[in-house]
């Protein structure tokens, strides 16, 4: 009797780190007809000790943080989170024995797969930004492969090493394009006017949601529909006179993410990789707003990328104030600029990319 295989998976901070590693757990899972143990390994303080429990698995939380930009005093003790971190991952491998370790990018992931290696266990990365995060580059002479979502990626990693995957999204938006009706339906819109969905991420983001706050008048008078996720933090619309007429739905947390696109004809975000994933499979025209707080800087060269190919407008977070609705109405108006950035992101899309990465694990473990 074969016995289970047993994958260690690790990858958090933020949900392009998460989301990405339970889709593909769950693509594993499927093709081993459950034969097959996970365990996941994160930051014991960021999202992912809530979001892959929801999604049925075990993990186990280590003691580390990132380098604080600032001068800080908690910089003084990083090195000893790291040391801990690495201990302790020595013996959570000891402990559950893996057959292959699994990195999805964060600071865990570094100290998991750190550890992995030293074990001479067969090692996989994923990078999902087009500009590599410092945890992945630290590690690329360690690991056996390292599965990308972009091109010219020789940059960053040693070329023999890369395969190109795409980034796994959510197996429900890759039929997004067929519920528009259903979608109206379900956020009670008007079927007669265009809509604009607002995105942030997960967490929501400040710029966005200000922008869009203080253009509500605008946006009423233009006779449309307005799909608002602000994150849980957003209070200010509250306060907020806002026309009856005006279709306008506020969620702190879309849950139904493939109504949320289907129902779009354009989309302002910010730029993480899972998110630009999911408009290339959605196909949808989508107003870029880099987030100027991330490390270094990737989703302002996430989004210049897709920008060098006509794939989507680009509205810098200190200009979103003055910009940013103007320029969303515009495209809103502009049918034939819609269908060209719906075109070229469509192009970009890889709808498999759970699959790609689950046949490069399986490969290092045969």
């Amino acid at each position: 009797m074969r016995k289970k295989l047993k994958i260690i998976i690790s990858g958090g901070g933020t949900g392009g780190h998460i989301y990405p590693a339970i889709a593909v757990a769950q693509t594993l899972q499927k093709r081993l007809n459950n034969e097959v143990d996970f365990l996941f390994v994160g930051a014991s303080d960021r999202m992912e000790m809530e979001k892959v429990p929801k999604a049925g698995y075990q993990i186990v939380g280590l003691w580390i943080s990132g380098i604080q930009r600032k001068v800080s005093l908690k910089n003084l003790i990083f090195p000893v989170k790291v040391l801990s971190s690495v201990m302790k991952s020595l013996k959570i491998i000891n402990t559950f024995k893996p057959d292959v370790a699994i990195g999805f990018g964060g600071y865990a992931s570094g100290a998991l797969l750190y550890a992995a290696t030293l074990k001479k266990l067969p090692a996989l990365i994923h990078e999902q930004n087009s500009y590599a995060g410092i945890t992945n580059k630290l590690l690329k002479k360690r690991v056996q492969k390292i599965c990308v979502a972009y091109d010219h990626m020789e940059r960053f990693f040693p070329a023999d090493k890369i395969v190109k995957t795409g980034n796994p999204v959510r197996l429900d938006i890759t039929n997004a394009y067929n519920k528009r009706d259903e979608a109206q339906g379900f956020f009670k819109l008007d079927p007669a006017k265009k809509t604009i969905l607002v995105i942030g991420g997960s967490l929501g983001a400040r710029t966005i949601n200000e922008c869009i706050e203080a253009g509500l008048e605008e946006l009423a008078a233009a006779h449309i529909n307005v799909i608002w996720q602000t994150g849980k933090n957003f209070t200010g619309v509250k306060n907020k006179t806002v026309d009856p007429n005006f279709s306008l739905v506020i969620e702190p947390f879309i849950y139904q993410m493939d109504f949320a696109y289907a129902a779009a004809d354009i989309v302002i975000s910010r730029a993480g990789a899972l998110s630009i994933a999911e408009l290339a499979i959605a196909g949808k025209p989508v107003i870029l707003v880099p987030s100027p707080n991330v490390s270094e800087d990737h989703q302002s060269k996430n989004a210049i990328a897709l920008v060098k190919r006509n794939a989507a407008l680009l509205v810098r977070d200190k200009e979103a104030k003055s910009q940013l609705v103007h320029t969303a109405l515009e495209l809103l108006a502009d049918e034939k600029m819609q269908f060209e950035l719906s075109k070229n992101i469509s192009e970009m899309a890889i709808a498999d990319a759970a699959e790609r990465i689950a046949d490069e694990v399986l490969k290092l473990i045969k």
